[in-house]
Formats: structure tokens, C-alpha cells, sequence
């Protein structure tokens, strides 16, 4: 090859380099714009480590423009470790474009009106829901599902209060439970007042929670359909609540089923008939999920029950 023709091959590589790093900073910066304008009300009000990671993908997509806009000298080469040093940053964009679109939060919906009786504190961390009048033994710490809005499990653990427990939610960092694997120590030496915990969870929530109740001073785990990530059937004086639908897409029935050889010989499943994933939280239809055969309403009606009868049961 001439110097003529490799100048030209090198001119070539170096656009269509400029054209990737241009697409790439206008994606990166599109998924951040789009994300903080669909679901800012979730974000901000949310664990902040959402938001940070939103900064830094503003900040990584101006800088692929930037690079998109500068020229090498045609007379300076290119080592062969600075085009690697290229190719893994265009692959590690790629991968944070994908975690930014994939992460976006499903929000919650509209919240009903407050129970009577309960008292909500949302901060530090945590969304804290007791009977206003102080009267309780017992205590929850609930983890959402994977990208749920937690404030989307408020009405249902309200009147899980409003029956005497408190019940504290952990605000997850980016909406995923398995980075906030022990919430629930800090939670519950806050809490003096409980006598009894349990933890439990939504979908990943209870898999995180799963891995929480192998911890001596947890009583009990209550699973919104969900699963354990260990076993636990070796669990000495661990009571466990499995509740499941039966039109549940994502954690499906035979998902539970299989669950039963992990958990305790004495764990109660109670399964709705009719009832799918989206039916633990207040968030909206979930894509992957099974076709409903009863409202949401009367699912909700069964597993604030079942929930309440697993808490008193330890209480």
C-alpha cells in the first residue's frame, strides 16, 4: 500500500471513529434527557444514587462529542494502545447506554388517600409507615422490586400498618434490591420499639430479603412473589410466607413450586388465584407479565391479608 492510500485508509478509519463517538454522545445524551423528563418525580425523590449515575452519563455523552470533534495532526500515528484504550470506552458507552434505558423506573401510580391511623416518614434512606399511636411489636422491612418506585408499595403496606405492624420500605440505590443487602440492620436498630422482625420483599426484593432472614434476630420472611436465592430449610424458628398468583408471568408458578424444597417444611404459600406480578405494587402494568384474571383490588385484598396473618403470626 502507498503512503497516499494508507493516509486515506487512516482519514477513513478516523471519521467513521468521529460519526461512532458523535452517535454515541447524542444516544447517551438523549437516554439521560429522556429518563430525567419521563421520570423526574421518581428520581427525586428516590435513593440519589440514581440521579449521580444520570450526571455521569451527561457527562461521558459531551465528552464522546467533544472527542467527535477533534482532529489528530495527519502526520501524528496512533499507537496501538490508544486505539484499544478507544474500543473499550465505545464498549463500556454502549453498556452504560443500555444500563440508562434499562434503568429508567417504573413509577408509581396516583396515591389514594391516606389510612386513617398511620403514620408515614419518608427519609434517610427508608419510607416508614407505624400506627400513629405507637402501639407496635411487630416490624417489616420491605424491599421493592427490581426499578419499582417504592412510594408504589405505600398503599398496600399502609393498611398492613393500619392492622398494628410497622413496616419500613428500603429506598434502594438505582431501584435494585441487591445493592442494599443489609438495610435491614441499620433499619431495625432504629427501631427499638419492635420486638419481632421480618423481612420480606417484592420479585428481587424477596430474594434480597431471602438472603436477610439466614440473620439470627430475623423471625420470619414474607415473599411477594418472589423466590429465596439460597436455601433456607434448615433455618431453625424462621416462619415463611410465600404469596403468589397464579397468572404471575415473571415469577411464574412453577417458579414457586420449585421454591418449596429451599424453604422450611413449615412455610405457608398462599396462592391468588387470578393474580400477576404487577399486582404487588402500585405501578402499572409490567411488560413480561401474565394476563389478569381478577382486579387488582381484589389481589390487593388477599395479600394485605395473607400479609398481616404472617406478621401476627411471629407477633
Amino acid at each position: 500500500m502507498s503512503s497516499r492510500e494508507h493516509r486515506t485508509s487512516r482519514s477513513w478509519a478516523q471519521t467513521i471513529l468521529r460519526s461512532l463517538h458523535a452517535l454515541l454522545g447524542l444516544a447517551l445524551l438523549l437516554a439521560a434527557g429522556w429518563t430525567l423528563a419521563t421520570r423526574w418525580d421518581v428520581l427525586s425523590a428516590a435513593h440519589p444514587a440514581h440521579l449521580a449515575l444520570i450526571a455521569v452519563v451527561i457527562v461521558i455523552g459531551m465528552l464522546h462529542l467533544i472527542v467527535s470533534g477533534s482532529r489528530r495532526p495527519r502526520d501524528r500515528p496512533t499507537r496501538i494502545g490508544a486505539h484499544l484504550a478507544r474500543l473499550l470506552g465505545v464498549l463500556l458507552s454502549i453498556a452504560l447506554l443500555a444500563a440508562t434505558v434499562w434503568l429508567r423506573p417504573f413509577p408509581a401510580d396516583p396515591a389514594p388517600a391516606p389510612v386513617a391511623g398511620v403514620a408515614v416518614d419518608e427519609g434517610d434512606g427508608t419510607i416508614t409507615l407505624a400506627p400513629a399511636d405507637g402501639s407496635t411489636t411487630t416490624g417489616l422491612v420491605f424491599w421493592p422490586g427490581a426499578r419499582v418506585d417504592p412510594r408504589a408499595y405505600i398503599p398496600l403496606l399502609e393498611r398492613v400498618a393500619a392492622e398494628g405492624h410497622t413496616v419500613v420500605i428500603v429506598e434502594e440505590p438505582l431501584q435494585l434490591a441487591m445493592l442494599a443487602p443489609e438495610a435491614h440492620r441499620r433499619i431495625m436498630a432504629d427501631h427499638p420499639e419492635v420486638m419481632s422482625w421480618a423481612v420480606g420483599g417484592h420479585s428481587l426484593g424477596g430474594v434480597v430479603a431471602s438472603a436477610a432472614a439466614e440473620d439470627a434476630d430475623v423471625d420470619a420472611l414474607v415473599l411477594w412473589a418472589s423466590y429465596p436465592a439460597g436455601s433456607l430449610a434448615d433455618r431453625d424458628g424462621l416462619s415463611v410466607t410465600s404469596i403468589s398468583g397464579t397468572r404471575d408471568g415473571l415469577s411464574t408458578p412453577e417458579d414457586i413450586a420449585a421454591s418449596r424444597a429451599e424453604l422450611p417444611a413449615s412455610a405457608r404459600f398462599i396462592v391468588i388465584d387470578g393474580a400477576v406480578h404487577a399486582h404487588f405494587g402500585d405501578y402499572g402494568a409490567q411488560p413480561g407479565d401474565g394476563t389478569a384474571s381478577i382486579t387488582r383490588d381484589e389481589a390487593q385484598e388477599q395479600i394485605v391479608r395473607a400479609t398481616d396473618e404472617a406478621l401476627d403470626a411471629v407477633g
